[in-house]
């Protein structure tokens, strides 16, 4: 026979035995949870912060871009002076080198300067052949004059593989005062930091290509080479050694007693 207190006291723990696996697991659950809210606004901290290598974040990349040179319209029954004549010449040659497809040159009509306009037309075909380019290759295209009271150059195009960052620079999608503590404290670098270093780099480089691939090794010196390994034989020092006397300034100017 059951007393009074033995049924409680078997009700109790029969209760909290189905009860504490439950709020186990729903602990369990709830971590996974508040672990995987941390996880995810951790990762949405990094992307805003962006990757700490400049080359990550503002990557170089190589395109086909247009290159473009205006050459504006002298006086009437001059050709073109010696400077755009260069700049012409100079555009043909680097056409020849990293040119694709064709030339391409838009005359200005419209702008009651049609004989000067053909002029200093006749005048680019003639700077292009010293250049090393036949007139042949160059088409002709018109376009309309907005402004008559403004400059309209004849401009020449061709299309070139151009290097360049892949996306513009200035751009803050960080706030870089005190309101984001996070960042302020995490000594990470601002995302535009290095943008205009890389699109410097890109515009500077001679050759798109050697920013993908290196060049081959070409051929050694080998009266250089044999010199150092004659002087290694001899035992004396192979490395090049520079010397330059600094005159004094007594000597120089002559001094007086």
């Amino acid at each position: 026979m059951r007393t009074m207190m033995d049924g409680p006291t078997m009700t109790v723990s029969s209760r909290n035995d189905s009860t504490g696996p439950r709020l186990i697991a729903a602990m369990l659950a709830l971590g996974a949870l508040i672990g995987g809210c941390a996880s995810r606004t951790a990762d949405a901290d990094n992307s805003a912060f962006g990757p700490e290598d400049v080359r990550e974040r503002h990557p170089i990349v190589l395109r086909d871009a247009p290159r473009s040179l205006d050459v504006f319209v002298g006086r009437s029954g001059r050709a073109l002076d010696a400077r755009q004549a260069e700049d012409v010449a100079s555009f043909a040659r680097e056409f020849r080198r990293s040119g694709k497809g064709g030339l391409v040159a838009e005359v200005p009509t419209g702008a009651r300067r049609d004989h000067a306009t053909q002029d200093t037309l006749s005048g680019i075909k003639a700077a292009l052949s010293r250049g090393g380019v036949s007139p042949a290759f160059l088409s002709v295209r018109s376009y309309p004059v907005q402004d008559p009271g403004l400059a309209s150059p004849i401009r020449l195009t061709f299309a070139s593989l151009q290097a360049s960052v892949a996306h513009a620079c200035g751009q803050w999608p960080t706030d870089l005062g005190s309101s984001n503590f996070k960042f302020s404290s995490s000594n990470a670098p601002y995302w535009n930091f290095g943008c205009a270093s890389q699109a410097t780099l890109a515009a500077q480089v001679a050759d798109p290509l050697d920013l993908v691939r290196a060049r081959e090794e070409g051929r050694p010196d080998i009266v250089k080479r044999m010199g150092a390994i004659t002087k290694i034989r001899e035992g004396t020092d192979p490395s090049t050694q520079y010397r330059q006397q600094t005159p004094q300034i007594n000597s120089t100017v002559g001094g007086g007693g």
